[in-house]
């Protein structure tokens, strides 16, 4: 392995990749990109992820540590800034972020891949019908955390909108195959207007070009 200190094991298209990315980007790391074939793992992968086998990956001095959302907290912790930090200072906000975190995998994760899934017919037209009460309920939620601010951290970027973000790659894709629109601005405004302000985001921007929405169709409609 080459002598640079922070390495990232992911696959292109990974939302929960694009985390690690963000993350790093945020706090200003530089890190040395490892694209893998999944189909094809590499021996480094296995050897850092023996649980999950399983990307991302973060190695950062040698040491990996796995699963995004711990990864980014992680970084946070790592590398501890006062002007950049990714979750709250109060406790209890630290605990709420980590809640809609872990709401956005349970449920707009399992939502999506169902659309993508599940044949045309009841189950899919669900999944559907799921995914908007999803987005309707991060809309709520929004509102509630933001203290006003454009974010779920408030006036900055912080660990929702980290974890959040990724997702809106695939929204192309959950809507070519559900043949369905996801936006409807009159039912969730706060994360519409979100959605454009976090993809203007510098750091969101870039570690999300990796990834164009286009370029996840072709891979999902190619197989």
């Amino acid at each position: 392995m080459p002598t640079h200190s922070v390495h990232v094991l992911n696959a292109w298209f990974s939302m929960f990749g694009m985390r690690v990315l963000v993350a790093l980007k945020l706090k200003g790391v530089e890190y040395e990109y490892y694209e893998e074939d999944l189909q094809n793992k590499s021996k480094l992968l296995l050897e850092s992820n023996p649980i999950h086998k399983k990307i991302p990956v973060l190695i950062h001095d040698g040491k990996p540590v796995c699963e995004s959302l711990i990864i980014v907290q992680y970084i946070d912790e790592a590398w501890p800034s006062s002007d950049k930090p990714i979750l709250p200072i109060d406790p209890y906000k630290r605990a709420i972020a980590r809640f809609w975190a872990d709401y956005v995998d349970k449920k707009m994760y399992e939502a999506g891949s169902r659309i993508i899934k599940s044949p045309a017919g009841e189950e899919r037209e669900q999944a559907k019908k799921d995914f908007i009460e999803v987005l309707q309920t991060l809309d709520g939620a929004l509102r509630e955390v933001s203290d006003g601010g454009p974010y779920f951290g408030g006036q900055e970027i912080g660990f929702v909108d980290v974890a959040l973000a990724p997702f809106l790659c695939w929204f192309e894709a959950y809507e070519t195959l559900g043949e369905f629109k996801i936006w409807d601005a009159s039912k969730c405004p706060h994360l519409h207007k979100w959605a454009d302000t976090v993809l203007d985001h510098p750091s969101v921007k870039e570690a999300i070009s990796i990834a164009p929405p286009p370029k996840i169709v072709e891979l999902l409609t190619r197989n």
